[in-house]
């Protein structure tokens, strides 16, 4: 089975814009840092290395502390990489009234199997603040990093995206179907004229 790691370097590799060699130096210079051993083992340290690369290089929308509280940011750092202080700035994510309710969503289909899993559900319903697409918004390299991070986080949520439906879209579709909330008139997405809105190549 290929690994999260495995995953981000080859997505980095396929996606040769000028900033992708600092952003590969960068996140290969975390990822030889020294760690304990938990986060060693942790298969989501990749994807967070990344998400600390794009907010370094002010990508996405996150706040300096990827969207964690000051003693949550500050054990990942020292758990998972330390060393020499990132320079990070605050993002410019938007009010977003419902991001209890979509921490919450995440929560609840959560793998279960190591505490970082509360971080990264944390990131990603800050990460729903933006108005990009939500691997942008969170700073990733591309969309195959974020497949990555739904499939180890979140494995049972991500298996119900079966049409590989926009992450952003289909994250708000299921909090809005499970409130009670259909604002999609069409009755299967096939139908549906804007369904390459939700559906298209996210590039």
């Amino acid at each position: 089975m290929q690994t999260l790691a495995t995953t981000l370097h080859q997505a980095a590799a396929q996606h040769p814009a000028a900033s992708m060699p600092w952003r590969s130096l960068q996140l290969e210079e975390l990822l030889e840092r020294p760690a304990s051993a938990l986060a060693l083992a942790d298969p989501l340290r990749p994807v967070f290395a990344s998400l600390l690369v794009g907010r370094s290089m002010n990508e996405g929308v996150l706040p300096a502390n990827l969207g964690l509280t000051a003693e949550a940011f500050g054990q990942l750092l020292s758990d998972y990489f330390p060393g020499p202080a990132l320079k990070l700035q605050d993002g410019e994510a938007q009010d977003l009234e419902e991001l209890s309710d979509i921490l919450h969503l995440l929560l609840e289909y959560r793998c279960g199997l190591r505490p970082s899993e509360l971080w990264i559900a944390q990131i990603v319903a800050w990460g729903c603040a933006g108005r990009d697409h939500l691997w942008q918004d969170l700073g990733l390299a591309n969309r195959a990093e974020l497949s990555a991070l739904m499939n180890t986080a979140f494995p049972s949520l991500a298996a119900l995206n079966t049409g590989d439906m926009k992450w952003k879209k289909f994250i708000y579709r299921h909090y809005c179907a499970r409130e009670g909330i259909y604002v999609c008139p069409a009755p299967s997405c096939g139908e549906c004229s804007d369904f390459s809105k939700c559906f298209a190549p996210e590039l």
